[in-house]
């Protein structure tokens, strides 16, 4: 039972970053969105985001793929679309047992971090059939995204930055989105900040729990262009919500001055134009200049 718990609380720190936690000073009602707003976000098998990004193929989080549900379907502007197969980078590993166990030992989650750093979480998602009612979104292929305002989108679990994400709140729900900055990028990913007001964007957020693979987007209507998946996210060591929980606090996720990890796209492109273009599949051209 110990196990389980500690197992529990280190997924939800590390491996999921998923729907819209929003600042708390801002109405909620200003974050939702009808889904006419993201048509091409694709809904996983019982929790997950996906983005359409050719008329047969949907890019999500590796750990988000729904590699052991071939007879599932993913759903697509409310139309349920049957999957074909699943191809996971090569790059991408699941966490082993090991830095498990040694987070277990020390509940220090440095171990855990470092390998989710380590890891190429994105994978490609072939459908039976071409979808022909919803316009794919062209991947981002430049190389320039830091300091870009981004805009994120999810259905997931939601909160806000002073009390952070509510425990209770439905991984399938609602559509909202929210903006911020990136703040930094490696080869695998991007990542930004939740800043809280006054410094704070106007609709200042950032991933929950319930959406892996969910959209990073720049632009804004058919200019809108694919820069990253929602993965992971952690508190600095230096963040007040370690002290709290090393005493005995109440895990919290979505507290301001969380960082969450996207995917970054543009690291991953001729790895997917390689699988799309193996199967004749044409890939949505690009809309902006990098």
């Amino acid at each position: 039972m110990m196990r389980s718990h500690f197992l529990l609380v280190l997924l939800t720190i590390a491996t999921t970053a998923n729907a819209v936690v929003v600042r708390s000073d801002v109405a909620d009602s200003r974050y939702r969105v009808p889904a006419s707003a993201f048509p091409a976000l694709a809904d996983l098998p019982d929790e997950g985001h996906g983005v359409l990004i050719a008329p047969q193929w949907v890019v999500t989080a590796a750990h988000a793929a729904p590699t052991n549900c071939m007879e599932c379907d993913v759903s697509i502007g409310g139309v349920a679309r049957k999957i074909k197969r699943v191809v996971t980078y090569p790059g991408y590993r699941k966490l082993p047992d090991a830095v498990v166990n040694e987070f277990l030992s020390s509940h220090d989650p440095s171990g855990v971090y470092a390998f989710l750093a380590s890891s190429d979480d994105i994978a490609l998602v072939e459908l039976a059939a071409p979808v022909t009612d919803v316009t794919p979104i062209p991947l981002f292929r430049g190389n320039n995204e830091m300091g870009m305002t981004a805009e994120l989108a999810g259905k997931g679990a939601t909160g806000n930055g002073s009390d952070g994400q509510d425990a209770h709140s439905s991984h399938r729900g609602v559509l909202r989105h929210a903006f911020n900055i990136i703040e930094g990028a490696n080869t695998r990913y991007v990542w930004y900040r939740f800043d809280p007001p006054p410094t704070a964007l106007p609709l200042e957020g950032i991933t929950g729990s319930g959406d892996s693979g969910g959209p990073l987007l720049i632009g804004q209507g058919r200019s809108r262009q694919l820069i990253g998946l929602a993965s992971w996210g952690r508190y600095p060591a230096n963040h007040p919500f370690w002290k709290s929980y090393a005493t005995g606090g109440p895990f919290r996720e979505g507290l301001y001055g969380e960082i969450v990890y996207a995917v970054r796209v543009s690291s991953y492109v001729q790895w997917m134009d390689s699988v799309m273009s193996a199967q004749g599949s044409t890939v949505a051209p690009s809309t902006m200049t990098p």
